[in-house]
């Protein structure tokens, strides 16, 4: 795997592709950046080998038009405050003005793109305008991570122009590396929490992992579809009744596996879906009619507590609650905090997926799990098993 150490930038132009889709507000302010912070330890490194950096990026989903709210002009302060060097930029990302800003640029500054996406040719990987991008740089270097699963013309068409110049930046690296893990080389016992509210959204990732794990941890909403199925009564929480025979099978398969699947057997339950609605604690296979379970119960807690607290390599991939809600909220905390209590005892624990990174982020897990992935959709397309384009066009 090459990566950014491979390389010495002096005097080189390096070409990034980061990931600085943030969330901005009414202002056009940045109002979360992690995927800043996330970028910023590559670009340094080439800044101090005496290379110069060309940053480029897309935001938001202009459609292939100019869209003046997603330009990335709008987050040049931020940028150059969280890397520490005032950073240029270029209106355009291929053309004249990108490649006079770029002939400008002496060692040590930094240049970034206008957004990629305000061309129609970047989401269809095209692969004239990924030669013009090309031209912009020395040595390309992919760390992008939340757009490895896509085929675009700055995450995989361009490095077919750099044959020898290309490689991972850290991010990317440790992405990689931190998946590799929990799917080949973690230490055993390996444990996969997976939360959420759908089997359906999940049974690709179950099924690849199945073979990789010791221990699955089945906790949130999609809960109730595998206690239905198996003959409990579950009140009105929310199921797929089209994915009970799915559930069963997953379970027969873990058996065949010997893997050990450890369900909720108890539950918050709640006449309401609604934070201040009465609630009680229930057998999961007995929540009464009108009543619905939102959270893990503190028999189910204990369960998992034991279970993480002996694994070596932990992966968590969905909350186990409505962590959204003060009152229900309390399941998804304990399990951040028996994850971190692991991993203060040396097992590493990789964190992904929208709704559990949040809910780290939320509680204040962050700095005490080993690794929280940036990139929602290319990790679960990782879990799944599946080759991201990003990733193997750097590999080729």
């Amino acid at each position: 795997m090459k990566t950014i150490d491979d390389f010495n930038f002096e005097n080189k132009k390096a070409l990034i592709r980061v990931d600085f889709n943030v969330p901005v507000n009414e202002n056009f302010e940045v109002t979360d950046t992690t995927r800043i912070e996330a970028a910023k330890p590559t670009i340094i490194k080439v800044l101090e080998d005496g290379g110069s950096a060309i940053l480029m990026s897309h935001m938001g989903r202009p459609k292939g038009q100019v869209n003046e709210s997603m330009s990335l002009k709008h987050i040049l302060d931020k940028v150059s405050e969280v890397i520490g060097v005032q950073v240029k930029f270029a209106a355009n990302c291929v053309g004249e003005e990108a490649e006079q800003a770029v002939a400008d640029l002496k060692p040590g500054e930094v240049l970034m793109l206008e957004n990629l996406r305000f061309h129609a040719e970047e989401e269809k990987g095209d692969e004239q305008f990924a030669e013009q991008l090309s031209k912009l740089g020395d040595v390309y270097v992919n760390d992008a991570f939340g757009t490895a699963h896509r085929a675009h013309a700055s995450t995989t068409i361009v490095a077919k122009f750099f044959p020898e110049n290309k490689c991972f930046g850290y991010l990317l690296a440790r992405e990689i590396e931190s998946i590799d893990k929990v799917m080949s080389s973690g230490e055993k016992p390996v444990t996969a929490i997976l939360g959420g509210s759908k089997v359906s959204s999940k049974i690709t990732i179950i099924e690849n992992i199945l073979d990789k794990v010791d221990n699955l941890i089945i906790g949130g909403g999609m809960t109730y579809t595998f206690i239905k199925a198996q003959g409990g009564k579950i009140g009105d929480s929310i199921c797929e009744d089209d994915k009970q025979d799915l559930a069963l099978s997953i379970l027969e398969k873990a058996k065949t596996h010997g893997v050990n699947v450890y369900l909720p057997v108890d539950v918050i339950a709640a006449d309401d879906f609604n934070n201040k609605a009465n609630t009680k604690i229930c057998a999961v296979d007995e929540i009464p009619d009108g009543w619905q379970g939102l959270d893990a119960g503190p028999k189910t807690l204990d369960n998992f507590r034991e279970v993480i607290l002996n694994s070596k390599t932990i992966l968590w991939n969905g909350p186990v609650g409505v962590f959204e809600m003060e009152s229900f909220a309390k399941g998804t905390i304990a399990v951040g905090e028996f994850i971190a209590e692991s991993t203060a005892n040396g097992a590493f624990s990789l964190v992904g997926g929208g709704d559990s990174v949040a809910a780290v982020k939320q509680f204040g897990f962050e700095e005490k799990v080993s690794y929280v992935s940036t990139g929602g959709g290319a990790m679960l397309e990782s879990l799944e098993g599946k080759t991201l384009p990003g990733i193997a066009a750097i590999r080729q």
